[in-house]
């Protein structure tokens, strides 16, 4: 039957070059793209294999919508870099873990000096591997932070990542960091500062009862 099938798509793709008037010195690469195909085939194709239904696998994630917001009070809002934020953020939620970090890698690659970007990539890298610091992720936030040592932004999403793996005490030096990195006045400085006194106090809790 499988044979049959590439035997027809062989004529149907003939047909249509004749009905488009494609030139006939152009048809080899057409029928050497179809032998190609054919080879491959011939070498992996199981035909007796039977069909079975499949269940999706995609499990939908979580994005707290709280960290998207200080995210863009952090980066800015109407950017380059929000785009691809707020679709990776979407991935996300569909659980395409792995399309979303695809996406934040494409996004480095065509800005690879943008520090909001390269955080993205390290949040994409740290929920894609189960809400851990892998070295990939720690990679991405590394480069963040060196392209823009100054900004806050870029160590306190690598402290959000290790309060998202349960490494609590590793997450407080980065949220001091981003504190102390934070203008005066401005709300992310406010935001920032609530969350490492609730983190303090998570850790002096902690402490207190061992």
């Amino acid at each position: 039957m499988g044979w049959a099938m590439l035997l027809v798509v062989g004529l149907g793709a003939a047909a249509l070059l004749w009905r488009l008037g494609v030139p006939r010195a152009l048809w080899s690469f057409a029928g050497a793209a179809l032998m190609l195909g054919a080879t491959g085939y011939a070498l992996q194709g199981r035909p007796a294999l039977p069909g079975r239904a499949t269940e999706a696998s995609k499990v939908p994630g979580v994005v707290d919508p709280e960290m998207s917001e200080l995210r863009l009070d952090l980066f800015g809002r109407h950017t380059y870099a929000e785009t691809y934020f707020l679709a990776a953020d979407a991935l996300q939620r569909s659980g395409a873990k792995g399309s979303a970090v695809n996406l934040m890698i494409g996004a480095v690659a065509g800005a690879k000096g943008s520090a909001a970007l390269w955080t993205g990539l390290g949040q994409a890298y740290a929920a894609h591997d189960g809400d851990t610091v892998s070295p990939p992720a720690r990679f991405a936030f590394d480069q963040a932070m060196r392209l823009a040592p100054e900004h806050p932004g870029p160590p306190f999403f690598l402290g959000m990542a290790y309060v998202d793996a349960g490494r609590f005490a590793d997450a407080r030096p980065w949220w001091i960091r981003a504190y102390r990195l934070s203008p005066q006045g401005t709300r992310y400085r406010r935001e920032i500062g609530m969350r490492l006194v609730l983190l303090d106090r998570f850790l002096s809790e902690q402490a207190a009862a061992r």
